[in-house]
């Protein structure tokens, strides 16, 4: 009956099987129960407790899942404590003796967190570099497509689309740079006892932590309170909404340019049904759920900034809102990040209508060559805008291209006469150093990946 009625969207629509297992009760209690053990192996490895106690306590671990321990919970109403409770009962003498010794229950939760935060990280790290290795194969083949650059909704100057996509690359790769800077203060051993003294376990208390964290492959804080600084939290929060937040500025984009207006980019959904009343619809589905998730992810990432505030030592007001907040917010930038791959593999491209974009506005998007060229023959900047302001009026209303709508004005002929305009204001020639600029961010992005996995 419990499985029956399912009322998180999380539990079965979004977010990937393997990010679900991860955090996932059974993954949390089987983390604690590492942090448990890897705490009784350091007491008896600085002869503070006997051999025995481990033997006995890894024989515990065995017989006790999530099942158990959250059924003795509901007893006992306290989450760690039925945990050690078991392990003892399942243990024997020695090991209900040292269990858990000098240690207190965020000790036992925050560092279970860092095992899982781990393995989630990693998850997303993987998925993100899948996501900029397709955008950068993508900013390669289309190098030289020519397309029209947009500000303000409006016509620009040329790009090109591989341009486009490298600026993708670039912005990603600060976030893959940020999750990897961020792993160094978020995934780390805390154990400190009741308020961070550590003095349960006198002079052995360093080297008790030491090696409870070498255990763990965990770097321990170095001083924390009853718990670990929730700042970590907060900045995974703002980190993952950031990435969020790229994603949604790349799944806007290929909704604009899906436009049957535009018709650049769209995403291919055959068999999809995309409206129930209009059989022509062919709506960007995935990509407008990435803005609706990356909305939600900028939303729950503010309850983690609030649990910042704690009193004195700590209080429990974030036990709560961390269970919520950090599996929701993970398993919604998991399935971002999925919706992004699927997306970009089926993103269809149409230099064609790009082109044809480009000669709709008469070669316009070339306004800037002009009024550069007749600068660098004198004019001066004033003078020189408003002719070619006159040209691309005269090139719109009479649909010619712009070179033979400047020739048309005398005022621009008689500087630029003897200027092959038609090769000057052609839009392949006036894409700047778009080749170098998507190399410097391929680049970035390799330096960036090279780096981050070599301090791991």
């Amino acid at each position: 009956m419990a499985n029956k009625y399912k009322i998180c969207p999380l539990e079965w629509r979004y977010g990937s099987q393997e990010m679900r297992e991860i955090l996932s009760r059974e993954n949390l209690v089987e983390a604690m129960k590492k942090v448990e053990l890897a705490l009784v192996e350091a007491l008896v490895e600085t002869g503070i407790a006997p051999r025995k106690a481990l033997v006995e306590a890894q024989k515990a671990a065995d017989r006790i899942d999530s099942r158990i321990v959250y059924e003795e919970e509901r007893k006992i109403g306290h989450e760690v404590a039925a945990l050690v409770e078991l392990l003892g009962r399942h243990g024997g003498r020695e090991a209900s003796r040292w269990i858990h010794y000098g240690a207190t229950s965020n000790d036992i939760i925050d560092t279970a967190w860092s095992l899982v935060l781990r393995e989630a990280i990693s998850t997303i790290r993987g998925k993100l570099r899948s996501i900029v290795g397709t955008l950068a194969n993508l900013a390669l083949e289309y190098r030289d497509t020519i397309m029209v650059g947009r500000t303000h909704g409006q016509h620009a100057t040329p790009i090109t689309l591989g341009f486009k996509f490298a600026n993708y690359v670039y912005e990603l790769a600060r976030s893959y740079e940020r999750i990897c800077s961020l792993e160094n203060r978020l995934i780390r051993a805390k154990l400190g006892g009741a308020t961070g003294t550590l003095s349960a376990y006198g002079e052995k208390a360093l080297e008790v932590r030491r090696i409870f964290s070498e255990k763990l492959g965990l770097e321990p804080h170095p001083i924390s309170t009853q718990v670990a600084p929730r700042d970590s939290f907060a900045e995974l929060a703002y980190i993952l909404a950031i990435l969020a937040s790229q994603l949604d500025r790349l799944a806007v984009e290929i909704r604009e340019l899906s436009r049957p207006e535009i018709g650049e980019l769209w995403e291919e959904r055959p068999g999809a049904i995309s409206s129930s009343s209009m059989p022509q619809k062919n709506n960007p589905v995935t990509a407008e759920r990435i803005t609706g998730l990356a909305r939600t992810t900028r939303t729950l990432a503010h309850g983690l900034l609030e649990n910042i505030v704690l009193w004195h030592e700590r209080d429990l007001s974030n036990s709560s809102t961390e269970r919520i907040l950090l599996p929701h917010i993970l398993l919604v930038v998991d399935q971002i990040l999925t919706d992004t791959q699927d997306l970009l593999d089926r993103l269809i491209i149409s230099p064609e209508n790009m082109k044809k974009n480009i000669e709709k506005t008469m070669y316009t998007t070339t306004a800037e060559a002009l009024m550069n060229k007749l600068i660098e023959k004198g004019l001066a900047r004033k003078e020189a805008y408003t002719l070619a302001r006159h040209a691309t009026g005269i090139a719109i209303k009479k649909k010619i291209p712009l070179w033979e709508a400047a020739l048309s004005i005398p005022e621009i002929k008689q500087y630029l006469d003897d200027t092959d305009l038609e090769e000057l204001l052609r839009p392949e020639n006036y894409i700047g150093q778009v080749n170098q600029l998507i190399s410097s961010a391929l680049s970035y992005y390799r330096d960036i990946v090279d780096k981050c996995e070599h301090t791991k």
